[in-house]
C-alpha cells in the first residue's frame, strides 16, 4: 500500500502517513498543515478512506491543520478479521486521536459514514467542537436503505460479492460519481488499491452489517444517543453541502438535517452524485473557504 502511494496514485495523494495505536491495531491518519492551525478533522465513510478528501487537503493544508484518519479496517490502517467494527468502536477510536494529539475547537468534517461517527465523537466530546461541514450523510436512525445495499447485507451473498469480487467499491465507482471523466486512471487506483483481497475488505462488508435497521441491531442504541446529542449543536455554524444524484443519502436525508439544524447555510449541487467531493470540490472549496472565514468572526 504505501509503494501504491508513490505511483499509481502520488499525484493525487502525495502524502505519507502518521499511525496511532487504537488497541486492536494501527489506525493511519494525515496530519497536514502548521501545527498551531486551526484544526480541521475530516471523517470518511464506507467504502472510501481519506483518500476521498485528498482535494480538501491540499486547498487548505497551507491554512489549517488537516487530520484525516483512515478507520480501522479502511485505507492504510490496519484490517484486523476479528474486530467488531461496530459504530462505537469507530467512535472510540477517533476519539483516542483526538485525546492523543489535544486537539481543540474542532471543524468537523463529516461524509458517508463520518457522519454518524463524527457526530458520535462530538456528543462524546461537545466542548471540543466549533464548526460543522456536512456532505451527504446520516447521524440519527433511518430505516430507508437502498435495496442494492440491503442486498449487501443478505449472509453468504454479502460476504461473496463484497469481499470475494469487491462489489461494493467497484459499484461505488460507478454508481458515485456522476462525472465519469473525472474518474481517471490515477483516481480509479486510488480508491482500489487498499481493498484489493479478501482480507483487506473486511471492513467493506462489516460496515454494511452495522447498519441498525431495528432496534435489535447491536449499534441501534448508539446511533439513538448521537441523533439525540445532534441539538446541542443546533446553534455551531454550520454548513450542508449536498449532492442531488445521491442514491443512498437522498433528499430525505437533507430535509432532515436542515430540520434538526434551521440556521445552517446549505448548498444543493443538482449535478453530483454520492461522492460530492468528486463532482464539485472545485465549487465546494471556496464555499468551505468563506464559511470558515465568516463564522470564525
Amino acid at each position: 500500500m504505501e509503494a501504491m502511494a508513490t505511483t499509481a496514485f502520488a499525484q493525487e495523494y502525495p502524502w505519507d502517513a502518521h499511525y496511532l495505536e487504537v488497541g486492536a491495531g494501527r489506525m493511519a491518519y494525515l496530519d497536514e498543515g502548521p501545527r498551531d492551525a486551526p484544526v480541521l478533522l475530516m471523517l470518511h465513510g464506507n467504502p472510501t478512506w481519506s483518500f476521498y478528501y485528498r482535494n480538501l487537503v491540499k486547498a487548505f493544508c497551507g491554512q489549517y491543520r488537516v487530520i484525516v484518519p483512515d478507520h480501522l479496517g479502511c485505507g492504510r490502517s490496519d484490517k484486523p478479521a476479528d474486530y467488531p467494527y461496530r459504530l462505537e468502536n469507530h467512535i472510540e477510536n477517533v476519539g483516542r486521536l483526538v485525546d492523543t494529539l489535544k486537539l481543540d475547537e474542532i471543524n468537523l468534517v463529516v461524509h458517508d459514514w463520518g457522519g454518524a461517527i463524527g457526530m458520535g465523537l462530538a456528543v462524546s466530546r461537545p466542548e471540543r467542537m466549533r464548526r460543522f461541514v456536512v456532505f451527504n450523510t446520516a447521524a440519527f436512525p433511518s430505516d430507508l436503505i437502498p435495496f442494492s445495499i440491503n442486498l449487501c447485507r443478505i449472509p453468504g451473498f454479502g460476504a461473496l460479492s463484497i469481499r470475494g469480487f469487491n462489489a461494493f467499491v467497484r459499484a461505488s465507482l460507478s454508481w458515485c460519481v456522476k462525472d465519469k471523466a473525472r474518474l481517471t486512471p490515477a483516481v480509479r487506483a486510488g480508491y482500489l488499491a487498499p481493498y484489493d483481497t479478501w482480507t483487506n475488505r473486511v471492513a467493506n462488508l462489516r460496515f454494511v452489517q452495522d447498519i441498525p435497521m431495528n432496534a435489535r441491531h447491536p449499534s441501534h442504541g448508539m446511533l439513538v444517543r448521537v441523533g439525540e446529542g445532534l441539538s446541542q449543536f443546533k446553534d455551531h455554524p454550520m454548513m450542508i453541502a449536498w449532492a442531488a444524484k445521491d442514491f443512498v443519502f437522498h433528499d430525505a436525508f437533507f430535509e432532515e438535517w436542515k430540520t434538526r439544524f434551521p440556521k445552517a447555510q446549505t448548498h444543493y449541487f443538482e449535478d453530483a452524485a454520492h461522492y460530492v467531493l468528486e463532482d464539485a470540490h472545485e465549487r465546494i472549496v471556496p464555499l468551505m473557504r468563506t464559511f470558515l472565514e465568516s463564522s470564525a468572526q
